[in-house]
């Protein structure tokens, strides 16, 4: 037998009691996120959550189209992308979907080229979604945070 099998007192914690504690502890955790004070954040003050997608190829256009499934109060008002057939394709099919009343996404902000993604991020959006190419995101994602951006990185290194 060992030691610490032989030790009475509360040093001869056992798995169980140990997994108990923390499945507790995990719960109640959650519980409490639950109850939070703020009933909702939308960026300021307004209901509308402007979303940016940089990156308009399938994946790109799946994680707009599920951003917008989240929530009836996200719109999509930037759109960017290398090639601007990229970009119209994923703009016709989001405007032909379910969610087209939130696509709002006027020519003056469909941006192409590889300096997309800039003016996404600047032209007044909450959010962006980043879906290019792995080699590009990092100059992206270290742009979209210096301009103050929350920021979805689809497929990240």
């Amino acid at each position: 037998m060992s030691d610490r099998a032989q030790r009475p007192g509360p040093t001869a914690a056992s798995r169980r009691d140990f997994l108990k504690s923390s499945t507790v502890a995990a719960v109640g955790g959650a519980l409490v996120g639950q109850f939070s004070l703020a009933p909702g954040a939308f960026a300021a003050g307004s209901d509308t959550l402007k979303l940016g997608l940089i990156g308009c190829g399938g994946r790109g256009s799946g994680a707009a189209m599920d951003a917008l499934r989240a929530d009836e109060n996200v719109k999509l008002v930037a759109m960017g992308d290398a090639f601007a057939d990229k970009l119209q394709n994923s703009l016709g099919a989001l405007r032909g979907s379910e969610q087209a009343d939130q696509v709002a996404v006027d020519t003056d902000r469909q941006f192409v080229g590889f300096d997309a993604y800039k003016r996404v991020i600047d032209s007044g959006v909450d959010v962006v979604i980043l879906a290019t190419p792995p080699v590009f995101r990092p100059e992206q994602l270290a742009y979209a945070v210096e301009k103050g951006k929350h920021v979805f990185a689809e497929k990240p290194i």
